[in-house]
Parts: C-alpha cells; sequence; structure tokens
C-alpha cells in the first residue's frame, strides 16, 4: 500500500510538472519554478509544452498501472524506471534539483514496489 501511495504521489508531481511546463510556463509560477526570466520562457515555450506532454504521459501510465490493481505491477514498474531515467538525466544535463525532485521518490516507489 505504502508503494502505490507513492506512486500515485509520482504521478501527481507529473501531472503538476504537466500544468506547470504547458500552462504556466511563461506565467509567474512558471517562471520561479524554474528560474527563468519572462524572455527565456517565452523563446522555449514550444519546447516546454512539448515536455509537458511527456510528463502527462508518464503520469497517465502511473495511473493506468494503479487501476489496474495487482495486475498493474509491471506497468508500475515500467513508469516509474522512465521516471527515474528521465530524472536522472536531466540532473545530469539540466539542473541537480531534478535528481531530488524527480529521480528521488521514483527510486524510493521502484524500490518500494519491488520489495512489495
Amino acid at each position: 500500500m505504502i508503494a502505490n501511495i507513492l506512486v500515485a504521489l509520482v504521478a501527481l508531481l507529473h501531472a503538476y510538472f504537466l500544468v506547470l511546463e504547458m500552462f504556466l510556463w511563461d506565467k509567474p509560477a512558471g517562471l520561479r519554478a524554474f528560474g527563468q526570466t519572462l524572455e527565456q520562457a517565452q523563446a522555449s515555450k514550444v519546447l516546454a509544452a512539448n515536455q509537458g506532454l511527456y510528463n502527462g504521459f508518464l503520469a497517465a501510465g502511473l495511473l493506468w498501472g494503479l487501476s489496474l490493481g495487482s495486475a498493474g505491477f509491471g506497468v508500475k514498474v515500467f513508469f516509474l524506471a522512465c521516471v527515474l531515467v528521465a530524472g536522472l538525466y536531466g540532473a545530469a544535463t539540466a539542473s541537480r534539483k531534478i535528481l531530488f525532485v524527480q529521480a528521488l521518490p521514483a527510486a524510493v516507489g521502484l524500490a518500494l514496489l519491488l520489495l512489495s
């Protein structure tokens, strides 16, 4: 049950990332979250929306896995692994903060899921 709570939390985080990247990228909340100027955000808005869409797919996959109950084990493992890899890549290439915000929750969720 704790593993599923963490899976749901990771899904909610990625739904929040979708909102930030697709709809709030060049708004005050998005500018604060990503430490950008309005000019930088406007120049990268289309790319951010695309990135947000991918985060939405990750959230949807995790929620799908949860909706399947015990039959969703493989689906949850796959999508948590995707989140973990994306978080590690983001931490290595964009911001170390991503390691703690994205990769760590996915890693803990994956570990708990595999131990359950």
